[in-house]
């Protein structure tokens, strides 16, 4: 079973004091750029086709969200580059801010743990650019990694996975499109209220009152359950990225695992043509109810009106994983923790599961609350105490409270966090990106996820950089640039 590169792009919310709407870009833009560690401004923007559809055709234009569109109109926040103001870490990580979110999108890594360490370190670094920027602007600033601000707004935690192009775009969203359906019982970050349709108290998922369509390459507005952006981040003829939007930002590092081991699986099983065949009948409304159904006994409406509900769905993926595909001991792993959850859910024991999957926690929290001061789901404290749980502000955040009382379990004490600052241990193409920015930054010319030009003697030099392939430890020991390419294997 071949290895799956992939990645997390995780946007925050941003609220600054005495700021509004209209003034987001500019102060996200002055975040990132306030980033007090190393880092270059140089990424290559060569590659990025956002309007690329996986279907084969290219949109005309890319759909913007009219409430948005109304508090930029009139401003000029400069060249699209300036805007975006892109920062590569020594890490290998971007940081950018996009549309007015501060944006980590973190090394790209083979293992689940290795990657749930990685984007909870895009937590430390967001953390640290806020303090930078408020003690530069005299004001208060807090971050969310959440997915929406309760105005009608949402912002992406997306992920991403590299596909052989041969598998084509039909066989991935029939064997993905469930499973993002159902993956939120066991990984979404929780929700008072809705933003769209009729109210409903509490719900599993903060994406799913957004999505519109079953598949597009939108991500502004009119979101896709199944996104079909194809930008690919390698080699076109070769490789798929497949963009995932309709996932939420973790604060569990378990979740992240989780969310993203799932997806695997569905990936694996598209590959080996043994995918589990769930005809859903309406995508978007069955990801809803199921992020509104609190008793998580949804039923999810399929082609020929039948039904089938996600304990179902789930285990055909799990069932037919062990019996096609030679599982390695992660994604084994991740069977068995599903499994065991679903029998806690399944029973109706939530509160059971409250230390492990984010909306059971949040869900807990909130109850408590609520018993306590004698409130209900539509008090004005709600959504404040929702929007709490995801300030990654080590001091104040909910989340952070519930790990410092032993409710949630620490995955990894803040020195094993850190040292994500300088790579990825796995020697992924990010290793090798990470050695050219933190050793050999004088000689790069541009970086991004595909590539890295160097410019040696005054030539520029592209390096493509490979997504299924394990680079040498011993890339690290060499002490130029010139020593560093020819153990790349680049002639020059």
């Amino acid at each position: 079973m071949r290895r799956i590169l992939a990645g997390i792009e995780t946007e925050y919310g941003l609220l600054v004091e005495g700021r509004g709407a209209e003034d987001q870009i500019d102060d996200a833009m002055a975040l990132v750029r306030g980033y007090p560690g190393e880092r270059l401004s140089t990424w290559d923007y060569r590659y990025e086709s956002p309007r690329a559809d996986l279907r084969g055709f290219q949109l005309e234009r890319l759909a913007v969200d009219p409430v948005d569109e109304k508090f930029d109109e009139g401003r000029n926040h400069g060249a699209p580059t300036d805007v975006r103001s892109d920062q590569i870490l020594p890490n290998g990580a971007r940081f950018y801010n996009d549309h007015g979110h501060p944006e980590y999108a973190t090394p790209e890594c083979f293992t689940l743990g290795e990657l749930a360490r990685h984007d909870q370190y895009g937590e430390s670094v967001v953390m640290q650019s806020a303090r930078s920027f408020g003690e530069a602007a005299g004001k208060q600033v807090r971050i969310y990694k959440n997915n929406t601000d309760f105005h009608g707004a949402t912002y992406g935690t997306h992920e991403s996975y590299l596909v052989p192009r041969a598998l084509g775009f039909a066989p991935l969203f029939a064997a993905v499109t469930p499973m993002l359906v159902v993956r939120q019982l066991l990984t979404g970050a929780g929700k008072v209220g809705s933003e769209s349709g009729a109210w409903c108290d509490f719900q599993l998922s903060q994406r799913a009152d957004f999505f519109t369509e079953a598949a597009n390459a939108e991500t502004l507005y009119r979101r896709p359950v199944f996104n079909t952006r194809d930008e690919c981040h390698s080699d076109p003829s070769e490789w798929i990225r497949l963009h995932v939007i309709s996932g939420d930002a973790n604060m569990m590092p378990s979740c992240t695992m989780r969310k993203v081991g799932l997806v695997k699986l569905a990936i694996h099983l598209a590959e080996s043509g043994e995918a589990p065949e769930w005809k859903l009948n309406d995508p978007v409304r069955a990801f809803q109810d199921v992020s509104r159904n609190m008793e998580m006994k949804a039923r999810i409406g399929l082609e020929g009106r039948n039904w089938t509900n996600a304990y179902e769905v789930l285990e055909s993926y799990f069932a037919a994983a062990e019996r096609v595909l030679h599982l390695d001991d992660e994604l084994c792993g991740i069977i068995a923790d599903c499994r065991e959850l679903l029998e806690s859910l399944s029973s109706g024991d939530w509160q059971s599961v409250r230390g492990r999957i984010d909306w059971a926690a949040k869900r807990h929290l909130l109850e408590h609350y609520m018993a306590e001061e004698g409130d209900n789901w539509k008090g004005a404290s709600m959504r404040a105490f929702d929007l709490e749980y995801h300030n990654i502000d080590l001091e104040e955040g909910l989340f952070h409270a519930l790990v410092h009382m032993g409710d949630v379990p620490e995955f990894w004490s803040p020195g094993e966090i850190e040292e994500c600052s300088v790579g990825n241990k796995e020697g992924t193409r990010a290793f090798v990106r990470a050695l050219a920015v933190s050793k050999f930054r004088d000689h790069v010319h541009t970086a991004c996820w595909r590539s890295i030009t160097f410019k040696v003697d005054g030539k520029l030099i592209e390096v493509e950089l490979k997504p299924d392939i394990m680079y040498p430890g011993h890339l690290k020991d060499a002490n130029d640039v010139g020593t560093f390419m020819n153990l790349l294997g680049v002639e020059r």
